[in-house]
């Protein structure tokens, strides 16, 4: 969050994709723009006045912000090229988080146990493709702790017996978007091989990093130059 708040600045900021503002710098964002009603309802406490629009299609004129925010959604987007694209219209500069599909194809969760999930990240945008796109000047990488409480798909790649629970994989979309019964196939394997101690042999060289990359980027496009 302080990378993010970093890359933000100051200056007026619309989180585009907010969700429930987890990652709301709260000094700054003057509007969240959110295209499911219920993660609207889900927004508490001192969280800025929110609308309900896609990316695609954003209820601002041109220049309305200093700062376009955007965190882990644009692989959601029906369009992303538009949706970049309003988010350059509406403001001169844009902060993204998003991921190397790649890595998370290739994470130890898809690769030994879910390989369907492999599938999903490839048609999915890429942050260098979101970046490429943008026409950002900046990529850089965001390394996960060992014990990242946001639930993203990677975030337990220290801690597997994580995955056993359903409450933690319908946290993922990666999981949850994934054929259920491919998932529950590739649960069960590791559950064998946790009990036998499997993966922990197979994966010693994780068990002792305090950070680990598995493909998240802040993209940054500062056009005031």
């Amino acid at each position: 969050m302080a990378r993010i708040s970093q890359a933000v600045g100051d200056g007026a900021l619309v989180d585009v994709g907010a969700g429930t503002g987890s990652y709301e710098p709260d000094r700054t964002t003057v509007l969240a723009v959110e295209p499911s009603r219920r993660m609207l309802a889900q927004r508490a406490g001192p969280a800025a006045p929110a609308v309900q629009a896609v990316a695609e299609q954003l209820p601002l004129r041109d220049d309305a912000a200093d700062v376009t925010l955007a965190v882990l959604t644009v692989h959601h987007w029906g369009d992303w090229r538009r949706g970049l694209a309003e988010l350059r219209r509406v403001s001169s500069r844009q902060v993204i988080v998003a991921y190397e599909t790649r890595l998370h194809a290739e994470f130890w969760l898809t690769r030994d146990y879910i390989p369907e999930i492999a599938r999903l990240e490839v048609s999915r945008p890429s942050a260098t493709d979101i970046a490429d796109e943008l026409g950002a000047e900046n990529v850089s990488v965001l390394p996960v702790p060992w014990d990242f409480t946001d639930g993203v798909f990677p975030a337990y790649w220290r801690r597997p017996e994580a995955y056993l629970d359903a409450r933690v994989r319908w946290n993922c979309s990666a999981l949850a978007q994934t054929d259920a019964a491919a998932v529950s196939r590739g649960v069960e394997r590791l559950r064998r091989d946790l009990e036998s101690g499997r993966w922990h042999e197979r994966h010693r060289d994780l068990l002792g990093r305090d950070e680990l990359d598995v493909g998240f980027r802040l993209v940054t496009r500062d056009g005031r130059g």
